[in-house]
């Protein structure tokens, strides 16, 4: 049993149907949360992009020349560095946000005797865009960064080195952390986990025990017309 599979569809999260979105509300709720107060995504492909590998798996036993494979983010949350925020003149809830937006990434290739390789690298990318930052208040707001990497082509260079061309989506936030007062509907429902059980013999036993005629209904009909 989950969300997606039990009956109790008032105390589960899921979409609203209709216009009973009211119904069943019974307290306003405090919660502590990152609000988003801005944000920006950026979709590239970038090419000619020299990287080396760290952290190198296995450790020992790869032979050169290695072949390429693929690339991919390790992880959503990327590293903002070199963080500069410039309040406009002309809005004081907007600020010039420039940053370096850094990417952990793993390499796969295949050494000269078909052995799969791993390693880790970093791809980093800079911003300069406006954002809104809120007017001033005593509580901060955070520049925060998440990003989705991939690339199936790449060149090996020598040692551990590579040029990549990636498909790199960078999404640059302006978070803080506020107390929200939110309607509810009260504690969620959670349900009994089902445990995973491959049933091979479902389809067989399901099956009728003898067959069923055929045309057995269309019969009836004729015959009974024929009377």
């Amino acid at each position: 049993m989950s969300f997606s599979n039990n009956c109790k569809s008032d105390k589960i999260p899921g979409p609203i149907r209709g216009n009973g979105g009211l119904s069943g509300i019974c307290e306003r709720v405090c919660i502590q949360c990152d609000k988003v107060l801005d944000m920006c995504m950026r979709q590239e492909t970038l090419t000619d992009l020299s990287v080396t590998l760290t952290d190198v798996e296995p450790a020992t036993g790869l032979v050169a020349p290695y072949t390429f494979v693929s690339a991919n983010a390790t992880s959503s949350q990327a590293v903002v560095s070199d963080l500069i925020v410039t309040p406009l003149k002309d809005d004081n809830c907007s600020s010039r946000v420039q940053c370096t937006i850094s990417v952990p990434v793993q390499v796969n290739f295949v050494d000269a005797n078909g052995t799969r390789g791993t390693g880790s690298a970093t791809i980093s990318v800079e911003r300069d865009v406006v954002l809104h930052t809120s007017a001033p208040s005593v509580m901060p707001y955070s520049i925060v960064a998440s990003a989705s990497l991939y690339s199936a082509r790449g060149t090996y260079v020598s040692g551990t080195e590579f040029t990549l061309t990636v498909c790199l989506t960078t999404i640059l936030k302006v978070i803080m952390q506020v107390h929200l007062l939110i309607p509810s509907y009260g504690y969620c429902y959670i349900p009994p986990c089902q445990e995973f059980n491959e049933q091979v013999c479902d389809g067989f036993f399901d099956l009728p025990l003898y067959p069923q005629e055929c045309g057995v209904d269309n019969r009836c009909k004729c015959n009974l017309n024929n009377n």
